[in-house]
């Protein structure tokens, strides 16, 4: 049976990138399923939309490449800074202070062995008469 691998993305998530790849490097080399079972009790912000992103990942490989649920492995999980958007912040004597909202590109890898292709038998034929 041969590895396949199959991805999913999120860009632009509004959480600093600092904050989610310490969420990131608990869940980073481990099996999709204890991953997920880790990050539902992780009390972080970031714990839920990563959740999401693993779980898509995994939806991603069992329904479009046929890769067995029970042998999926996080093969990378990098976290990377997005866009930031640049804002002002309200300061005495009608001043304003600039500061920028960071944002994060998330990418999950996961990989695993395919699932056999069942052969479908031959059918026989029945002599008419």
């Amino acid at each position: 049976m041969a590895t396949k691998s199959t991805k999913a993305v999120v860009n632009g998530l509004q959480l600093a990138p600092r904050k989610v790849s310490l969420v990131a490097s608990l869940v980073r080399g481990r099996s999709v399923a204890d991953a997920l079972v880790i990050l539902q009790y992780t009390p972080k912000r970031a714990a839920l939309p990563l959740s999401k992103l693993i779980a898509s990942a995994k939806a991603n490989a069992i329904k479009t490449h046929g890769i067995q649920e029970k042998d999926l492995v996080i093969e990378t999980l990098s976290v990377t800074a997005g866009t930031r958007l640049k804002r002002y912040r309200p300061a005495s004597h009608g001043r304003a202070m600039p500061f920028q909202r960071k944002t994060s590109n998330i990418l999950v890898v996961v990989t695993g062995e395919e699932k056999p292709k069942k052969v479908a038998k031959p059918v026989e034929k029945k002599e008419t008469k």
